[in-house]
């Protein structure tokens, strides 16, 4: 089995002294390799790219997917991604408007669906209000909770209507003190990170994936 983790900064691994969540799920596939001595083979990658948005992903996902395609084993598409898409803009609204994104979205799941039909969208994480009115690196740009909120529901209810599976993140780090889980209102700190793989990992292992 091979395993695409596509996605942001989240995904890449911001800021993780592990290296972040897909890190520590690549981790536990490895050392599962190693220690049945390669009789159970599976392939990680984590291909998120910090700042991306779903147009970003789309223009580069076929090209990243055909790079470490294995013709000898199926294929599982792990996307997590959206939340830049709901970055706001002062006196221009969100970076990608909600039509757009549903579009672009929808394009992800016909994409991915040429290669296989194990499709896995991880949802967006709360965000820290209080510490992103304005983000310290764009002075322009914020991320508000309301539109991560809607953004996340927006990926639900199109996995739900196109029969892609979904890990609901967001609902559960809000009825958590999610802000202890964040390190600057945005990225998950250690915590957080390893809450998010091993949610995503029990997903996994529950669906036979790993």
């Amino acid at each position: 089995m091979t395993i695409l983790f596509f996605g942001d900064s989240i995904t890449w691994g911001a800021w993780d002294e592990q290296g972040g969540w897909v890190a520590r799920i690549k981790k536990f596939v490895d050392k599962k390799v190693i220690d049945t001595n390669f009789s159970y083979y599976h392939d990680a990658y984590n291909i998120g790219i910090s700042g991306d948005k779903t147009s970003d992903l789309l223009e580069r996902f076929d090209f990243e997917t055909q790079q470490r395609l294995n013709e000898e084993e199926e294929t599982v598409f792990v996307f997590a991604i959206g939340i830049n898409d709901s970055q706001f803009v002062d006196n221009q609204g969100n970076v990608t408007p909600i039509d757009e994104f549903k579009i672009n979205i929808e394009n992800l799941i016909t994409k991915a669906k040429k290669y296989s039909n194990k499709i896995i969208f991880v949802g967006l994480i709360p965000v820290d209000d209080s510490k992103l009115t304005l983000t310290s690196w764009e002075s322009d740009k914020s991320y508000k909770l309301e539109y991560v909120s809607q953004y996340n529901k927006i990926i639900e209810q199109i996995c739900q209507s196109k029969h892609v599976h979904f890990i609901n993140l967001y609902d559960e780090f809000l009825n958590k003190n999610y802000k202890e889980l964040l390190i600057d209102g945005l990225h998950p700190n250690s915590e957080g990170h390893k809450q998010i793989s091993e949610k995503v990992l029990k997903f996994l292992q529950e669906k036979k994936f790993i």
